[in-house]
């Protein structure tokens, strides 16, 4: 097998699971700068580690601005000290990030907090745009890189606000959004648990920020924060990492695609044969798993690894590599955020045991062998929801579910999934070619259509899979909608496939008789027993 050399860069770096939280510098330490005052905690942890650079450098300027000319005085000197101010915070803002990007730390003393680029590169923000008249809701003309640097600051200072506890007591309201998007990305929340749920416009409303934004919403309906005591910092600090660390260049595992199996996984928590069974811990180790579980994923499927002699493949002995390595990068991601850190440390170990569990269930070469064990229960009549083993069992199922739901969604939905998951698969495919190695399954275009590639993953993989579940919740309207759309995508792919007009494979409306389905990254190939992204 060849070893591309130079192929794997930093991007799929084992993230070091000891790494923890500095401990909070004396007041008078250079970390504080212009404040020259102790640093404000939160829950035990200081802010100055959990807010971003940016931040605390406008806090800086403000404070100092706060200390300059009063009265006639200052209005008089008001224009070039406020000029004087912006250019002082570009400087230090940009001397930061160069800094930054030159070794990746803080060189302040808290050498173990990373940096890296995808997890912490905030746009750099030039304040004078905000000489707008934003508070009547209107900004002036610029750039549209200026109104995103805009929304961007917007929302870090919601965030700063929910650190420092000025939190609004309105009952669901959203920290973290823009104004400007707020009532909008609320209304959708309102009715996040209906199966029409449009993740995509979600994630704009959100400014691309849909998979904090929901699971801070579902862990507030739940009561999951005051259950388990959590830090808000720390819950904030591990979501954004979970988010930031899924590749937005990846057209199918990317965040929205997590954002999108957490809200199937909401609707499955909340079918009434399982939601009055389930604990708070099963909707916790639920929902955690269903964010999580493609972090870090690289875009191409187990054998590319295994071929390409990635050091992931050598590590987990090429046994549910990408599963593996999803869980531990999580894993590592609760012990850096230190969110389980309150609780014991027997309790902590036994959570991140059970998403380990969750997480590589969805490992597309034990399919079978979860169905098997599925269909034996129901043929059975022996589950029983009051046993822990058997709602975890469950959970599996459900998260299995939530994984390849693309097809049972319905078809403007359902057929965006299905190209961008087929656009991957020939991405990797052009990789493959490109290095001389063999093409692998559904990954060459000119051969796999994506009627094709959707057809044989429906009637394979998503088909039998979600007529166990639908006898397992029956009577379920979600489960008479999902099967209703899936049966109607199927026969819609099938057409598509034997009509010999590739135009139709990219076709944006609905074909006469029904919609299409959406491939799920997880699901195509089973006879390979390979997990194709």
């Amino acid at each position: 097998m060849p070893v591309l050399e130079g192929l794997w860069g930093p991007d799929l770096r084992m993230r070091d699971p000891g790494l923890g939280v500095c401990p909070d510098e004396p007041p008078g330490s250079p970390v504080w700068g212009p404040l020259r005052t102790p640093p404000v905690t939160c829950g035990g942890l200081s802010l100055a580690l959990e807010l971003p650079a940016l931040i605390r450098q406008l806090r800086a300027a403000w404070r100092a601005r706060r200390g300059g000319p009063r009265g006639p005085e200052r209005s008089q000197a008001n224009t070039w000290v406020e000029a004087e101010k912006v250019e002082e915070v570009k400087q230090d803002t940009e001397s930061t990030s160069t800094h930054l990007e030159a070794d990746g730390r803080l060189n302040t003393g808290h050498a173990g907090v990373l940096l890296a680029e995808r997890r912490g590169s905030y746009p750099l923000i030039d304040l004078r745009i905000f000489k707008t008249s934003a508070q009547q809701g209107e900004v002036e003309s610029g750039t549209r890189r200026k109104v995103k640097r805009l929304l961007s600051f917007q929302r870090y200072c919601h965030a700063s606000r929910l650190l420092r506890g000025l939190v609004p007591h309105t009952p669901g309201s959203l920290h973290l959004l823009d104004d400007d998007y707020l009532g909008q990305a609320a209304h959708m929340l309102s009715k996040v648990g209906t199966w029409n749920f449009d993740i995509f416009l979600f994630d704009r409303l959100t400014n691309g920020n849909s998979l904090v934004t929901l699971m801070c919403h579902l862990f507030n309906v739940y009561g999951l924060i005051h259950h388990f005591q959590l830090d808000m910092v720390k819950l904030h600090r591990f979501l954004g990492m979970v988010q930031q660390d899924y590749h937005s260049q990846n057209p199918y595992h990317n965040a929205v695609h997590a954002a999108d199996v957490t809200q199937a996984m909401y609707c499955y928590l909340k079918e009434p044969k399982l939601a009055e069974q389930l604990s708070p811990l099963d909707v916790f180790l639920g929902l955690m798993a269903a964010a999580a579980h493609d972090v870090d994923h690289p875009g191409v499927n187990q054998p590319f690894l295994i071929k390409t002699r990635h050091h992931l493949a050598s590590l987990y002995q090429n046994t549910s590599v990408l599963e593996s390595h999803h869980w531990r990068s999580t894993v590592g991601m609760l012990r850096e955020s230190g969110l389980l850190s309150h609780l014991p440390a027997d309790m902590s170990q036994d959570i991140e045991q059970q998403l380990g569990s969750l997480i590589l269930a969805t490992d597309i070469s034990r399919q079978n062998e979860f169905l098997s064990t599925f269909r034996e229960h129901l043929d059975n009549q022996d589950l029983d929801l009051q046993l822990a083993s058997h709602r975890h069992f469950i959970l599996q199922i459900a998260l299995k579910c939530a994984d390849v739901c693309n097809p049972c969604r319905a078809w403007e939905l359902s057929r965006q999934w299905s190209e961008r998951v087929c656009e991957e698969f020939y991405r990797q495919g052009d990789l493959e070619r490109k290095f001389d190695l063999e093409i692998s399954p559904l990954c060459n275009q000119q051969a796999d259509s994506v009627p094709a590639i959707q057809t044989g993953f429906i009637s394979y993989i998503v088909e039998p899979l979600f007529e166990e579940w639908h006898r397992f919740t029956e009577p379920s309207p979600l489960s008479q909608t999902m099967l209703g759309h899936l049966h109607k995508n199927k026969a819609c792919w099938s057409r598509l496939l034997y009509s010999h007009t590739p135009s139709d494979t990219q076709t944006n409306s609905t074909p006469e008789g029904g919609g299409g389905g959406g491939g799920d990254a997880e699901g195509e190939g089973e006879g390979e027993g390979e997990d194709i992204p």
